[in-house]
């Protein structure tokens, strides 16, 4: 995937006077066609992450610098000629899969899906993706949300990022070491162990704390890039030593090829990466890398450096590019959530065959213009990638302005799951659904109003939002939200309550992590526990007039739901301290995305549906669980989200879910009069 940063496959030597000497190194394509049919096959028929990308980020470091370093010890960087150089061979690929996507997603992928490939569209051609998918990874409204098609720009952008960063950085240790007489060897290798080091180090302790943000975080990546840097500046001073024999190097290169090839299967690497477990690919292939032309009859380089691999290797980047976003639309396409070995088989094909004739058509021919004529040609197409982006926002955005007002006569919501209600005064076909397919995603509780967040007073690792009261002079009640996106969700129907009775809101909110005494979605979870505690002693100092959480959780297919002991605990707790709580009975959760199932059913499709009586017992399960005291008022939002027999996909003309498990904004809106029943019996 690296192959368009302007370097070739080289292999570095070193002159009399220290300075590194290009030379092809063919074994290196083999290593990226290796790579790049690790992140396919994993992709299209693992679905896991295989550790490939780190490959790619050692072997642009490793290309990069050692090409940035030449060019420093030969007089000087010419940084922006280095970007030109660069830019001009990775735009023109790279708007042309976008181009496509637009093009593709417009005709083949779901409205609910619109908005967020918009946005992430043109975040990848910004190299900004990976930024937006660390947004997305603390956003709770968006942590659900499916993979897009452009989805694998992430890496691309941290690459794009490297390319801007690494001319810079080599330019001024070089302006430095002129003007100090340094040895430039040794002040770029001191840099990049700093650098590298600080990297590294930051990406353990992120990993350990919140692995999702740190996956796409740009600073817990730069030290695969820094790794791949120090090898391009010794790796000749390795490969000279005497105890590198050709036997050596056969076993340190099939190890190498052993190490990385089971990196996916033996490490969860979209859970565990990067941190430490990151360490596995990229020194998998450095010993590649250090193996170099073994000179051996059973050396893996003779298999790495053969006319296959080479050729796949060529067509690295391409390849990367186009696989995704067909395996994603025919994903979407065939409703499946994996292929199977005819259809996985048929998606390579096709991807094969895109990244031949785009490598053949694109990057050759791009590669035989001058700089200043490929960089126009990209630019042009930059431009198509935002115009057609552009106006399919421009559609989006219409189709997502629904005029109607949750609650109405027409849309009543949960309104209608009430016996009293006249279900024949609906009628679907004359109503159109709130929150349209397009607005579903964006459809949160936390969007509906302006909270004003910051560290608390008690502790700053403590988030605290504050929502006002409409007349803060007068308001005599404040309610405190806690817990994760499920408590979260039921902040819009606390606001429409608050909105009536002029009381103020608090919310401290964590994904995954409900209020309880102990992490309880993620076993051992230590972050989580110290979050629970943060929140109870800030809870205790502020003393709100009561809390809003969950009673029960994980309401899913086989009748699941429990309310756990620490729970209970927590309720305890609080009840010592005198603070009631109003504790939200749990939604159910899917086994399937809801807002996928009706753009691709249609409205009232019974697939749409889940029987009630897989999900939710006849009797709540807090009614069996001993030393619930008395502090706790319990609101069943059961017979609201769902009918006596079924769950549903909407009631009363409203879209009840926004992805598989998390209720739409307007429909949790609908569900205030249950949550201000549970209020009124505080006796407030």
């Amino acid at each position: 995937m690296s192959s368009p940063g302007g370097a070739p496959a080289s292999r570095t030597t070193t002159t009399a006077g220290g300075v590194a000497r290009s030379r092809f190194r063919p074994e290196l394509q083999g290593l990226r066609a290796l790579a790049v049919l690790l992140v396919v096959v994993y992709h299209v028929w693992v679905g896991r992450v295989s550790g490939g990308v780190d490959v790619f980020f050692l072997i642009t470091g490793f290309l990069i610098t050692g090409g940035l370093h030449r060019a420093a010890a030969r007089g000087g960087v010419d940084v922006l000629a280095t970007w030109r150089r660069q830019f001009s061979r990775l735009l023109p690929a790279v708007t042309v899969v976008l181009v496509a996507g637009v093009v593709a997603g417009f005709w083949l992928l779901p409205e609910n899906r619109w908005m967020p490939t918009v946005r992430e569209t043109v975040a990848s051609l910004l190299f900004l993706q990976n930024w937006e998918l660390a947004h997305n990874s603390v956003d709770y409204a968006a942590r659900d949300n499916a993979a897009s098609i452009v989805q694998h720009f992430w890496s691309l952008s941290i690459q794009g990022q490297f390319y801007l960063l690494a001319p810079l950085v080599v330019a001024g240790v070089a302006i430095a070491t002129r003007r100090d007489g340094a040895d430039l060897h040794r002040r770029l290798t001191g840099t990049l162990l700093a650098v590298g080091g600080a990297s590294f180090a930051y990406s353990v302790y992120l990993t350990l704390v919140n692995q999702p943000l740190a996956y796409f975080h740009s600073a817990t990546r730069i030290w695969e890039f820094a790794l791949g840097g120090l090898l391009a500046l010794w790796i000749s001073r390795i490969e000279d030593r005497p105890e590198l024999t050709p036997g050596t190097r056969a076993v340190l290169g099939w190890g190498g090829v052993a190490a990385l090839v089971s990196c996916g299967i033996l490490l969860q690497v979209d859970r565990a990466f990067p941190g430490w477990a990151a360490l596995w690919p990229t020194l998998a292939a450095a010993m590649v890398l250090v193996a170099g032309r073994s000179g051996h009859r059973f050396g893996v380089d003779r298999l790495l450096s053969g006319r296959v691999l080479r050729t796949i290797g060529d067509i690295s980047f391409p390849l990367y590019l186009w696989h995704w976003p067909i395996l994603t639309l025919t994903l979407v396409r065939t409703g499946q959530d994996r292929l199977d070995l005819e259809q996985g088989a048929a998606v390579i094909a096709v991807s094969f065959v895109l990244a031949w004739l785009t490598h053949r058509f694109v990057e050759q021919r791009i590669a035989a213009l001058d700089v200043r004529h490929a960089l126009r040609t990209g630019g042009v197409l930059a431009l198509a990638v935002l115009v057609a982006a552009g106006s399919w926002y421009g559609l989006a955005a219409a189709r997502a302005s629904t005029p109607v007002l949750a609650g109405s006569p027409s849309h009543p919501g949960a309104a209608a799951l009430s016996p009293q209600f006249d279900l024949a005064s609906l009628d679907p076909a004359d109503a159109e659904l709130t929150p349209s397919l397009v607005q579903a995603p964006d459809d949160w509780s936390y969007h509906r109003t302006s909270w004003d967040c910051g560290p608390s007073e008690h502790d700053a690792e403590l988030e605290v939002c504050t929502v006002p009261a409409p007349a803060p002079e007068t308001s005599e009640r404040t309610v405190a939200v806690v817990g994760d996106s499920h408590a979260q969700q039921y902040a819009a129907s606390l606001a429409v309550i608050a909105e009536q009775r002029n009381w103020s809101m608090v919310g401290m909110f964590r994904g995954a992590c409900p209020m309880s005494v102990r992490s309880e979605t993620v076993a051992d979870d230590q972050g989580c526990t110290d979050w629970n505690a943060a929140v109870h002693d800030q809870l205790v100092a502020m003393h709100p007039d009561a809390v809003l959480t969950l009673a029960s959780r994980d309401v899913r297919p086989g009748l699941h739901e429990q309310t756990p002991e620490g729970f209970v605990q927590a309720w305890q707790r609080l009840d010592a301290a005198g603070i009631p709580v109003v504790a939200v009975r749990d939604n159910p959760r899917f086994d399937f995305n809801v807002v996928d199932c009706v753009a691709r059913q249609g409205r009232g499709a019974p697939d749409c549906e889940v029987d009630r009586h897989t999900l939710y017992q006849p009797y709540p399960p807090w009614s069996a669980v001993p030393g619930v005291p008395p502090n706790v008022v319990f609101a069943d939002v059961a017979d609201g989200i769902c009918d006596p027999a079924v769950c549903r996909s909407e009631v009363g003309n409203v879209l009840v879910y926004m992805d598989d498990n998390h209720l739409t904004a307007t429909y949790a809106e609908t569900l205030a009069p249950t949550l201000a029943t549970a209020f009124d019996h505080l006796g407030w």
